[in-house]
């Protein structure tokens, strides 16, 4: 379990390779970069979404089936090509008025470290970097690409009362 006040959560910020995706990346034969998702971390991303999180992507990855799949699920800030994350960080947060302590952010790997030092919860997968590891405040249970981001946001969900709020979740 997350030991921090979640109900001040406003943001769940997620880097994909590693951490939304697996760290074994496909190739295609014509070069694209093809990766795997997980059914339940989207379906916690599409309902925090829902239930009036900001929730945002930050990678250095730069193709277009990122965009669509997290934009498909009612993600808005979808930041692609992020070679400094701290910039698109800077921005979400300008963009909602965010402090660093309403921010978790999950990341995996090295390009992950700056941003991971700013907000106010930082986050990682099990197989995450070992420099990562030592910064996170949450280390989950779960490898990238196999449902750590559905712990951390259901973490938060339940904490904020919204998880099983069927209105959300089912349109009812």
């Amino acid at each position: 379990m997350i030991n921090y006040d979640l109900t001040k959560i406003k943001a769940l910020v997620f880097d994909v390779d590693g951490v939304l995706s697996g760290e074994t990346i496909y190739l295609h034969p014509n070069g694209e970069p093809m990766r795997s998702v997980n059914i339940k971390d989207g379906y916690a991303l599409q309902l925090a979404v829902k239930c009036g999180l900001h929730v945002a992507i930050i990678t250095g990855g730069n193709t277009e089936a990122v965009r669509k799949r997290y934009e498909g699920l009612g993600v808005k800030d979808v930041y692609l090509g992020a070679a400094v994350k701290t910039k698109e960080y800077a921005h979400l947060k300008e963009k909602y008025n965010l402090k660093d302590e309403e921010i978790l952010y999950m990341g995996d790997d090295i390009p992950d470290y700056e941003v991971m030092r700013l907000c106010g919860l930082p986050c990682c997968p099990a197989d995450a970097a070992p420099e990562i590891k030592e910064i996170a405040a949450y280390i989950s249970h779960r490898n990238g690409g196999f449902g750590c981001g559905r712990d951390v946001v259901e973490q938060v969900l339940r904490a904020q009362g919204k998880w099983m709020s069927h209105e959300k979740a089912f349109g009812w």
